[in-house]
């Protein structure tokens, strides 16, 4: 029986789309050319049949907090979310850190005299949180309902995406607490899309907080495969998808793949303006990983990092707008950025006596690549001394391999596209239905449509419901909660 939809890739938002199409009724195939599905949720052994490792994506605000996935109710679905009591910290080479407690008012006495402005920072954002991730996490088309939110993310982008943003706070751990979530937009800084980024993760840190996965970030692609498979959608592993013709008829196809794919797999059947649109899609710096094997907790120098999963490591604002905007240009910083990851820090039992999983990426030029683990292993001692005499196992994945391994990642962006305001809005072309394509009943729902990158499920949801549409006459969003 030929299915009625088809959806190529399995990351997170192939996922989300083949749940809302399968919950509308369609009966789905997915097609993905590895043997596991996932994407950036995967999770696996690396080094230690017990101990295991999350290949990409580990921390997940975004999976509480954006619309999709409130509605999908992951944790109805056995999916629990663990947090610490510090979402994130940033420590500096005197000792000295920031830490974003999920409380609010801890953290305020923690910033001392940078309190009362942090505070003034995040609590409005507080008060209007589900409206505020709703309208960033839309399909940015419409008008929303009330322009009071807007304006709220716009003052205080134009406050820390600009050149005011070293004015705002007084001390440094203030000023790189934030500056280190701004760095996740992966590119220049400052930037208005990086204020935009700090200003969505930095007040979840102290709403949902930022949690991990219990047992890791494949649980989370578990949850939406068993809802798939419940609605009677089919799996089809280790087949990479090289043309559109390869697969059966259906009535419409939804690709969770970059543009660069796309112009592949499309061939000679884009138009000519179309696939000139596509070429002209960019891309951001990379980020190149590595995995450890650890024989104990990271040994900060100050100890008060450990209570976070997450850790931010790039010094002083002025350090970390260097780095980013010399990656954002192709020149390697000397000390890049690095993102860490101690998924035990949440969740005690992804470590076994002597044995803990602990991972990092910098950022560094697209296409890079130099393996990382040298560097990142040299980052990380800075800040935790007598970090190397712990190791076990390493593994580095420079930005160039990184594609490899998943070619959404084109030159080891992990974005799905250069996170400029711009093409934030505009990704991959400027339409007014970006997921909608040329090609009659063919759609792209990967993050390089919006609303762009991190584990939300809403480009695959939002491309669904388009497809629906006009496709199926089905105007109505199909209900995704559990059954």
């Amino acid at each position: 029986m030929e299915p009625d939809a088809i959806v190529v890739g399995t990351g997170p938002n192939g996922l989300a789309a083949a749940v809302t199409l399968g919950r509308a009724g369609l009966k789905v195939a997915l097609y993905e050319a590895r043997e596991t599905i996932g994407g950036g949720l995967r999770t696996e052994s690396l080094f230690d049949p017990e101990i295991e490792h999350d290949l990409c994506s580990a921390v997940h605000p975004m999976a509480v907090a954006s619309p999709f996935f409130r509605r999908f109710d992951l944790a109805s679905r056995g999916v629990t979310m663990l947090s610490t009591p510090v979402s994130y910290a940033h420590p500096l080479k005197d000792g000295r850190a920031g830490l974003a407690y999920r409380d609010l008012e801890a953290t305020c006495e923690h910033l001392g005299p940078d309190g009362e402005r942090w505070r003034r920072l995040m609590q409005p954002l507080l008060e209007h949180s589900q409206e505020l991730v709703d309208f960033i996490l839309s399909g940015q088309r419409s008008l929303p309902r009330s322009l009071s939110v807007p304006a709220l993310l716009a003052s205080r982008m134009l406050v820390h995406g600009t050149a005011l943003a070293p004015r705002h706070f007084s001390t440094e751990e203030a000023r790189s607490l934030l500056t280190g979530v701004a760095a996740h937009a992966v590119g220049r800084l400052p930037s208005l899309a990086s204020g935009a980024v700090a200003v969505l993760l930095g007040h979840l840190a102290h709403a949902g907080g930022w949690p991990v996965p219990e047992s890791g970030s494949a649980r989370i692609a578990d949850a939406l495969a068993a809802d798939i498979v419940a609605c009677g959608g089919t799996f089809h592993t280790n087949h990479h998808v090289t043309r559109l013709e390869e697969l059966p008829r259906a009535k419409t196809v939804l690709l969770d793949v970059s543009p660069k794919a796309f112009a592949r797999i499309a061939a000679d059947r884009l138009p000519l303006r179309y696939r000139r649109a596509l070429a002209r899609f960019r891309y951001g710096p990379a980020a190149a990983k590595v995995d450890f094997l650890v024989s104990e907790p990271i040994p900060w120098a100050n100890p008060a990092v450990g209570q976070a999963a997450t850790v931010h490591l790039g010094g002083t604002q002025a350090e970390m707008y260097r780095a980013e905007t010399a990656a954002a240009a192709g020149i390697r910083p000397e000390e890049p950025f690095v993102l860490l990851v101690d998924p035990a820090a949440a969740d005690p039992g992804r470590a076994r006596a002597g044995r803990r999983p602990v991972w990092a990426y910098a950022h560094v030029p697209n296409g890079d690549a130099v393996d990382p683990a040298a560097t990142v292993t040299a980052c990380i001692e800075r800040y935790a001394p007598g970090f190397t005499d712990t190791v076990i196992h390493r593994r580095g994945i420079s930005g160039a391999k990184y594609e490899a391994y998943n070619p959404n990642y084109v030159g080891g962006d992990i974005g799905g596209g250069a996170m400029t305001l711009w093409q934030s809005l505009m990704r991959p072309v400027p339409r007014f239905d970006p997921y909608r394509t040329p090609l009659h009943g063919v759609y792209l729902c990967a993050a390089s449509t919006p609303p762009g990158p991190s584990v939300h499920g809403m480009s695959g949801h939002l491309a669904a419901l388009s497809a629906l549409r006009r496709e199926f006459g089905v105007r109505t969003a199909p209900d995704i909660g559990p059954r």
